[in-house]
């Protein structure tokens, strides 16, 4: 533990552990600890560690933690490895067991490394004929590898998992496995930097009091990681670990967006007739209903009521939970189909507008940046060149003022968090959007939204055959 000096004043120790998974609940003292961290890896590592060279980022974690007698200081952690390495004196050690680890690790090592063996002799030994009678024997031997690898690396992944044990403040140790059940746990989960800083509280006697993790280096590769920037933990591998571990300590809860009040009114037609209408939806309000019980209120379930003699999905595309602005909707399922096929082949024309962070060097621009769903983290979408599907995004600029870039947007492919993410990556505008809790470079206050709006709305009715444009102005 590194004692705080000077030591805190009573007043600043947290009442109740704040939650790892809401980026503004990173209180005074745990951003203190983070600070001194960050102080001394820009001094004493990151040259060394080599931190700042592309690929080379890392996420670190402060816990802040009370000692028996009182004292209070930190506990620091990076997640993964470092240069090779688990353990590292100094900072908290690897969730598993180490000595079961390795008896597992180096045999099965050594099998991979066998099977990639076979793999290239395979391979090496094929004719330019795949389709003669050698080709397509060697093809079978081949698909029969790599299927006993994939088993096998099952095998070993399951093994290993086992030796990953992790305790909460009653005392009670469960094995990665355990707390994953009866999902397999995902690669990389109990290797962050959070799990690693709770066991080792647990493990020294310490009374963890709250925790903040932020990422230092090279951006990520994906782009969505800054350097000095708080994170919250990611849902995906960590849930169930950290949900765990805080059991019987005074901890809050995860934050649950899309549960606010909304006015029963909401959302307001700006357009309708027989076969479907235009609403404005609030920020703040789900397009379709979430996977908790306590995300049903949405604004299909509140269109449903309206029109009980709708068929359909009423939805035929989707706004972000906090963007405002412009939805479709239809009234029945034969309006539904045809107007999603004009989704599909991008006969509908959409607008937004956004107040973006920064001062944006051109004027106007495309960005086509790849993106997928973040699989650990979810809602978030990264880029990811080799696995995301294209995406593309026109801007313009209308306005500056106050540091801010006020822009439009036109997206010509309708990926989730496009927007946001085109507008916040270092490749695409490199200036997120204002109040965007997800990709922002600080965390938004209670009462700021997201300033991305859809403004306008055109397509050619499908029954009518007529030009229909809507708009509704933003309200910011």
């Amino acid at each position: 533990m590194i004692a705080f000096a000077p030591v805190p004043a009573h007043t600043e120790r947290p009442v109740r552990f704040p939650t790892p998974f809401d980026r503004k609940a990173v209180p005074p003292l745990a951003q203190r600890a983070a600070t001194e961290l960050m102080a001394t890896l820009a001094a004493h590592h990151a040259s060394a560690w080599r931190l700042h060279v592309p690929g080379h980022g890392k996420m670190f974690g402060v816990l802040v933690v009370a000692a028996p007698d009182g004292t209070l200081g930190y506990l620091r952690a990076f997640s993964g490895m470092m240069n090779g390495h688990w353990d590292i004196a100094g900072w908290a050690p690897p969730t598993f067991a180490v000595a079961p680890r390795d008896l597992v690790w180096g045999p099965g090592e050594a099998e991979m490394l066998d099977f990639a063996a076979q793999r290239a002799t395979l391979l090496a030994a094929m004719p330019h004929e795949a389709d003669s009678a050698e080709g397509r024997r060697l093809a079978k031997a081949l698909r029969a590898v790599d299927a006993a690898r994939t088993a096998r690396s099952r095998a070993l992944m399951a093994q290993i998992q086992h030796c990953y044990r992790f305790a909460n403040a009653r005392g009670d140790a469960r094995t990665l496995r355990d707390l994953f059940a009866p999902a397999e746990p995902p690669a990389g989960a109990g290797d962050c930097a959070a799990p690693k800083l709770l066991a080792q509280a647990y493990a020294q006697g310490l009374t963890p009091l709250a925790l903040a993790e932020f990422w230092w280096g090279a951006p990520s590769s994906t782009g969505d990681r800054r350097e000095g920037v708080f994170y919250a933990a990611c849902r995906g591998k960590c849930l169930p670990i950290l949900t765990h571990m805080l059991d019987g300590l005074p901890a809050d809860p995860p934050p649950l967006f899309g549960a606010a009040a909304i006015g029963v009114d909401e959302p307001r037609p700006v357009y309708e007739d027989e076969h479907l209408l235009v609403v404005n939806k609030p920020s703040g309000l789900l397009t379709v209903p979430g996977r908790s019980a306590a995300l049903q209120d949405c604004v299909v379930s509140r269109l449903r009521a309206r029109y009980p003699e709708a068929t359909g999905p009423l939805v035929v595309h989707r706004l972000d939970l906090d963007t405002s602005g412009l939805l479709l909707v239809a009234k029945s399922l034969e309006v539904a189909k045809a107007l999603q096929r004009r989704f599909s082949l991008r006969e509908i024309d959409k607008h937004y507008v956004a107040w973006l962070d920064g001062n944006l060097a051109g004027e106007h621009g495309h960005i086509t940046l790849p993106l997928r769903p973040d699989i650990d983290d979810r809602p978030r979408n990264i880029h990811d060149p080799v696995h995301g599907k294209p995406a593309h995004t026109e801007w313009r600029v209308v306005a500056r003022a106050d540091g801010r870039t006020r822009v439009q947007f036109t997206p010509h492919t309708g990926r989730s968090h496009q927007l946001r993410v085109h507008a916040a990556h270092p490749d695409g505008l490199d200036a997120p959007i204002v109040g965007d809790r997800l990709y922002g470079r600080t965390p938004p206050d209670d009462d700021e939204r997201l300033l991305l709006h859809a403004e306008r709305l055109a397509f050619v009715h499908p029954v009518t055959g007529n030009r229909v444009h809507v708009e509704a102005p933003a309200p910011f």
